[in-house]
This record gives C-alpha cells, sequence and structure tokens, in this order.
C-alpha cells in the first residue's frame, strides 16, 4: 500500500505541473474503482460512465483540491466519484419529479385561488430579498456563490475556474452564504 501511495504521490506532483500522462495513469488506474462506486450509487452504466469522466476531469481542472496530508489520493477520488454520483442522484430525482409531476395551471376542485396568489407574492417578494442581498456582497463572494447555486458548479470547479485554492472558496462560500442569512432574516421582521 505504501508503494501505491508513493506512486500516487509521483503521478499527482506531475498532473500538477499539467503532465497529461499522468493523468492517463491515474485514469487507467482508478477509472474501473470510480465506475465501480458510482454504479453502486446509480445502478446505472451511462450515469456512472458521465461520473467517472466528470471525476476525472474535476481532477484535470483542479489537482490542488486533493491534500496529501488529509488522505490518499485513492480515497481522494473515490470520495469525489461518489460525491458527484450523490449529486448526479439527485439531479436524476428532480429531473424526474418535474416530468411526473408537471405544474398544473387550472385549480382543482376545492383549492382556495386566494392561497396561490398569496404565496406567488410572497415568493415574489423573497426574490427580490434574496436579490438583494446577493448585490450587497462583496465581488469575490458573490462570485462564488452565484458559480455554485446559478451555475450548478462544485467548489473544486470554482476554484478551477478563478484559479483560487479550494478553501478560499470554502471561505468565501460559508461568509456570504452567513451574510445572506443575516440579511433575509432582517428583511422577515
Amino acid at each position: 500500500m505504501r508503494e501505491e501511495n508513493t506512486r500516487d504521490l509521483r503521478l499527482y506532483r506531475r498532473l500538477r505541473s499539467r503532465d497529461a500522462a499522468a493523468f492517463e495513469e491515474l485514469f487507467r488506474t482508478y477509472a474501473p474503482a470510480v465506475l465501480g462506486v458510482a454504479l453502486r450509487v446509480l445502478g446505472q452504466r451511462s450515469l456512472a460512465e458521465e461520473v467517472v469522466d466528470d471525476t476525472f476531469l474535476a481532477l484535470w481542472r483542479a489537482p490542488e483540491a486533493f491534500d496529501p496530508s488529509r488522505g490518499t489520493l485513492r480515497t481522494f477520488i473515490l470520495s469525489l466519484a461518489h460525491h458527484r454520483a450523490v449529486d448526479t442522484v439527485r439531479r436524476e430525482e428532480r429531473l424526474r419529479k418535474r416530468t411526473v409531476n408537471p405544474v398544473n395551471l387550472e385549480p382543482g376542485e376545492g383549492e382556495d385561488i386566494a392561497e396561490d396568489v398569496v404565496e406567488k407574492a410572497w415568493l415574489t417578494e423573497r426574490r427580490a430579498q434574496v436579490s438583494q442581498a446577493l448585490s450587497a456582497l462583496p465581488q469575490e463572494q458573490r462570485e462564488v456563490v452565484e458559480l455554485a447555486y446559478f451555475g450548478g458548479r462544485t467548489q473544486v470547479e470554482i476554484a478551477g475556474l478563478l484559479s483560487i485554492p479550494l478553501g478560499t472558496v470554502k471561505t468565501r462560500t460559508l461568509a456570504a452564504m452567513r451574510k445572506l442569512r443575516r440579511a433575509l432574516e432582517e428583511g422577515e421582521r
């Protein structure tokens, strides 16, 4: 196991230098295990293969997301795959709900249309509050929130896109979410 870790660390250093051969070797080594993790979570080969691609693409884009002091490269890659597979399950579930339960525009029997009007008014007001709270954030914090929540990006992807450390993305996201929560709680009063 120690030899495997030493080999992986050498490959990782080469990967950080954008060595395509190191990336290919990591892919050949770990793609079968990543596929296995994804298949166990998803149960569907085509989606699992997408997770394999996404996992290795994320590793290529932001290799600095791996911290050797926190564990092995193998564990990091498999954990990344697991998280991506779970995200895929959630995405597929949202899509399934949208297609199975299309919005009913006609009021049903016994439904109170006034409730819908009140709910829509509240949602409109809440959207305005969120938009105002977002615009009050510092640019760096707003950027990571928008990429994550509106762009569907993971923190690792954001770090790669913005060429900043993953820890910085996490810090900015946490600070932004705290500010947003405070602003929205104040808006409720």
